[in-house]
């Protein structure tokens, strides 16, 4: 054998002892990139079901139901404590003032029921009088209370249309803002 015969041998046998001894680069394997995969599946599905849970259980004090009188306590049970938006008429003579503390006494009526409502600010809209020979719509937001009345956190009032306003004013009425407010006192 030729001198470059041995050489040749020799670096054959040491290249394959390299090989034995490390195994030759390649692709990662498969499994790890499966475990990494699933551990972050995983975390996503953790922080979408917290992120969920979190919306649904305040969202539940957050929704507002809108319905008027007679409806609410008709499903009182499923009413109270549960933030309601409730519509109805000023019942005539109920508006009530009172200086200390500041609240708000009036009863909202529908068709076939009447709600006493509590109201604990010291102002009302401009719109919400107790007027002789005129209806007002009221609209309150609050929570009814398991003694039977509303404690109203928002008072609306329902202004009537210009159009109804220059009608009524022909006939001598003053819009509900230009009257006088409430003169009882609790």
């Amino acid at each position: 054998m030729s001198n470059v015969d041995r050489e040749l041998a020799q670096a054959v046998e040491e290249s394959e002892a390299v090989a034995q001894a490390q195994p030759a680069p390649g692709a990662p394997r498969p499994r790890a990139e499966a475990k990494r995969s699933i551990r972050l599946l995983v975390g996503l599905l953790v922080a979408v079901g917290a992120l969920l849970t979190l919306v649904f259980t305040n969202l539940n004090n957050a929704v507002i139901y809108d319905r008027n009188v007679d409806e609410v306590l008709a499903n009182r049970a499923h009413f109270e404590g549960r933030n309601v938006r409730v519509q109805g008429m000023l019942k005539k003579g109920t508006l009530v003032h009172r200086d200390e503390p500041c609240e708000y006494r009036f009863t909202i009526i529908g068709k076939t029921s009447e709600l006493p409502v509590h109201y604990a600010r010291c102002t009302i809209p401009d719109t919400f009088r107790d007027m002789p020979g005129m209806d007002v719509v009221a609209t309150a937001e609050g929570t009814l209370d398991p003694a039977g009345h509303f404690e109203a956190t928002t008072i609306f009032a329902k202004c009537p249309s210009k159009y109804e306003m220059k009608d009524r004013a022909r006939k001598g009425e003053q819009a509900p803002h230009q009257a006088m407010g409430p003169t009882s006192a609790l």
